[in-house]
């Protein structure tokens, strides 16, 4: 059923409509939530420019950020004599936001830090208002003092976001060629508070999915090294290692918990009649920790499973899915694998 999901157009198969509404104060309505001809001609101005070509072009400007996190490490370990307890957490978070502002906004980090900071506000608003199980639907249109923060914080971020475009646009800045993608492909045919959205909207999904996932992958991954320390040293002495133990660490740790699509028309999963409207959600680790797929040792942290690549890994390349599966395959899979395994590598 799940190898079927990659075999129907993100027209007959797309993501759940009711993301639009419930998660545009973080996406907007950018690539991660579009279906149809909006996505398709969304993803045809931004995936070229995350090609392994432009991906290149950015791993000094990674190592550079890199190079920055570890050395202020270095300076705190230095000061208590050479051991110290590090919490890395907001340090790879900003690390991470710091690779997006610089690689896809450029000249504008300083205000990039603060939609950062801003959306990370909202994430934690919007988490804690649907940690109100049970409560209807209409509670999120209520003038709450929750909803009241979520508007406020989206309207900032929306201001800076336009900011940073305007900056963009006036100084025509050749070297972000992303940000000047999506500035050039609001113009199309679209009225001004048509264009702004859409700016709004695709900045927002790169600025937050792109910052947060890759966060989340590197924090795993050093918890995984610290407890398994054999692969610290095989790490150091290959790269080929720090590769491997990337991909084990997507495996059991899969940034995104759940792969969900909508039915947009009738589609057929397998044996299984899907009616058009219906919401198809895939657990990732029902897919990665499968015994079958997998093996005995599906639960175990063994990243040289992967040594002759996924293919070899497992029985059917369609059970390890981190960055998604068919059609809709993150975009931005290219530039979270060159910065995990530079942060690694440099570690």
């Amino acid at each position: 059923m799940v190898k079927d999901i990659g075999r129907w157009t993100p027209s007959e198969l797309g993501k759940p409509n009711y993301l639009k509404k419930s998660r545009k104060a973080l996406f907007g309505g950018g690539l991660f939530t579009e279906n149809g001809d909006e996505w398709a001609y969304q993803r045809k101005i931004i995936a070229p420019e995350f090609f392994m070509d432009k991906i290149k072009g950015m791993i000094q400007l990674i190592e550079d950020a890199t190079v920055t996190v570890l050395e202020a490490w270095e300076d705190m370990i230095d000061d208590v004599g050479g051991c110290r307890e590090i919490v890395v957490d907001d340090y790879l978070r900003n690390l991470s936001a710091d690779v997006i502002a610089r690689a896809c906004f450029g000249s504008s980090f300083t205000k990039g830090e603060e939609i950062f900071c801003k959306l990370r506000q909202l994430q934690k608003a919007i988490a804690q208002q649907d940690s109100f199980v049970g409560l209807s639907a209409l509670w999120k249109y209520l003038p709450t003092k929750s909803n009241q923060e979520i508007q406020m914080l989206d309207e900032q971020v929306r201001l800076l976001i336009l900011d940073v475009a305007k900056e963009q646009h006036h100084y025509q800045d050749s070297h972000n060629s992303l940000l000047n993608a999506i500035i050039d492909g609001a113009q199309d045919g679209r009225s001004a508070a048509e264009a702004e959205d859409f700016i709004v909207g695709n900045c927002k999904t790169i600025y937050f999915g792109g910052h947060e996932s890759t966060a989340v992958t590197a924090i795993w991954c050093l918890m995984l090294l610290a407890t398994h320390s054999e692969w610290q040293e095989r790490a150091r002495s290959e790269a080929m290692e720090v590769t491997m133990v990337i991909q084990e660490t997507l495996r059991l740790y899969p940034p995104a918990s759940v792969m969900m699509r909508e039915a947009l028309t009738d589609v057929k999963l397998g044996n299984i009649e899907v009616p058009r409207g219906t919401i198809v959600q895939v657990p990732r680790l029902m897919l990665h920790l499968d015994k079958e797929a997998w093996g005995a040792d599906a639960d175990e942290f063994r990243p040289d499973r992967f040594a002759n690549g996924v293919a070899a890994a497992c029985r059917a390349a369609h059970m390890y899915v981190p960055f998604g599966h068919g059609p809709r395959t993150c975009i931005g899979q290219n530039l979270a694998m060159a910065e995990l395994k530079v942060v690694l590598a440099r570690l």
